[in-house]
């Protein structure tokens, strides 16, 4: 859920709530607890949907950190290979065994 999403939830909600109040066939104290009941199913949503981000996130930082050091092992592997073909260019050339 993005930040307009979640602004849109919480304004429905309070429109919700606050439309309760007004038409609420009930008593005063029936009223009250079931607008706890429904703001603590609100928190709960909230707190819910704060931990799935959370967990999105550290996975996407998991993955990241992953690429990041297979990239790494891939330049080491690409630059050690560079300084071996470069260690091979200069060495000294030894005469092939068929010239005499």
């Amino acid at each position: 859920m993005d930040k307009n999403g979640l602004s849109a939830f919480l304004l429905g909600l309070g429109v919700g709530v606050g439309i309760g109040i007004l038409f609420a066939p009930k008593s005063g104290e029936e009223t009250r607890e079931y607008l706890r009941s429904k703001a603590s199913e609100g928190g709960d949503l909230l707190k819910q949907r704060s931990a799935d981000l959370k967990q999105t996130a550290a996975e996407w930082v998991d993955k990241s950190k992953d690429t990041l050091n297979r990239q790494k092992e891939s330049l080491a592997d690409a630059v050690e290979a560079g300084k071996q073909a470069w260690r091979e260019a200069r060495a000294p050339q030894t005469p092939s065994e068929g010239t005499a």
